[in-house]
């Protein structure tokens, strides 16, 4: 928003059922408004005690159809008082029940995020994290997915993270498709997600639950930054309302409704962005992108040739990323490569010069 030199007070962007009236339109926006900032300010106690439970109550919902998706840019004047501007209006359905608790994991307990926010991008392309294994670790990872249309971009970004596949086939995500899913962006850069609690319909442990609640930090706040909804160099965190409540487990083992932030030790050390799963390349000079968490390190790749399975290494390289030594960086390299089938693999060096296989990430690409 600063790009366009106007602050932004309370930005709601929301899928609105066509039978709901501008009246109770505007009455749920600003419920769901007040609930996120109301969360923001009380802090990580606001909520312990005090509460009583809820009859579980469940309204049927009819899943949003996947029409067109382009993300738009907004802004609203920041008069005395706080004002709220309705880009597509609210959803909140049903009521809330949780499912059998575990122990919890307070992910507010985690330490202040350092991970930085994507950059805006003026490009028909939005940020999605999905979560990979590399050897014995488990991480976020991220891909630029294709949109059109016309659509709120956080709202868009997350229900591509639940309803579709990544592209790469060595991520996947344990989010199912909600029936319902409603997105604010607030004045004080809250982002409050509100979502059906069939959202969860997966059994996960205490760990693999916390990258999944990551998973949605991070899609969440990277959908906001590229789209210039707030400023990358701003602090914003994450509130997440299970139908329209607070303290809900999430999998059954993280409890929500407090700001959150991201995590910076839930993204992966070392990740291909160019190119992806995939893509075909012409042939030629191809050239080659990533990011390291550790710009310090050096990053050893390898390209293979895929012979219909079988993949022998073709050429081998070491590059250096860009950036403050222990800070994120970003690394480039090419290669002249003739048309076929190629996979791409990238490594950290560690501190004794031997890659280190824990950061591996791959890639499948063609030239034509």
């Amino acid at each position: 928003m600063s790009q366009l030199g106007i602050k932004p007070v309370s930005i709601l962007f929301q899928l609105v059922p066509v039978r709901q009236n501008p009246a109770s339109r505007r009455r749920t926006c600003a419920k769901l408004a007040r609930q996120g900032e109301k969360s923001a300010r009380a802090g990580p106690d606001a909520h312990s005690g005090g509460s009583k439970a809820r009859k579980p109550h469940i309204t049927q919902s009819a899943t949003p159809q996947q029409g067109a998706r382009k993300r738009t840019k907004s802004a609203v004047a920041a008069p005395a008082m706080a004002a709220v501007l309705f880009l597509t209006g609210c959803i909140a359905n049903g009521g809330t029940t949780a499912p059998t608790s575990s122990p919890a994991i307070n992910v507010q307990d985690a330490p202040a995020s350092n991970a930085p926010l994507e950059t805006t991008q003026a490009s028909t392309k939005i940020p999605v994290y999905w979560i990979g294994r590399s050897k014995d670790n488990v991480y976020l990872y991220r891909e630029f997915r294709d949109i059109s249309g016309d659509g709120n971009p956080v709202t868009t970004a997350l229900r591509i993270m639940m309803a579709e596949k990544p592209l790469d086939h060595d991520f996947f995500t344990p989010w199912q498709e909600p029936g319902s899913l409603a997105t604010s962006i607030s004045g004080k850069n809250v982002i409050t997600v509100d979502i059906s609690r069939d959202a969860f319909n997966s059994n996960l442990d205490a760990g693999m639950a916390q990258r999944a609640v990551q998973q949605l930090v991070y899609t969440a706040t990277a959908a906001a930054s590229s789209s210039g909804l707030i400023n990358s160099g701003q602090q914003i965190q994450v509130v997440i309302l299970v139908d329209g409540h607070t303290d809900f487990m999430a999998f059954g083992q993280v409890k929500l409704g407090q700001p959150m932030a991201r995590d910076a030790s839930m993204v992966a050390p070392l990740w291909i962005i160019d190119p992806q799963e995939d893509t075909t390349l012409p042939a030629g000079a191809v050239k080659f992108n990533g990011r390291s968490t550790d710009s310090s390190k050096p990053v050893n790749w390898q390209i293979l040739q895929d012979n219909g399975g079988a993949r022998t290494s073709l050429l081998t390289g070491q590059v250096k990323s860009t950036g403050e030594p222990g800070q994120f960086g970003v690394f480039t390299f090419s290669a002249t490569l003739k048309p076929g089938r190629y996979e791409l693999r990238v490594t950290q060096v560690d501190s004794s010069g031997q890659a280190d296989e824990s950061t591996l990430d791959t890639r499948l690409f063609n030239v034509n």
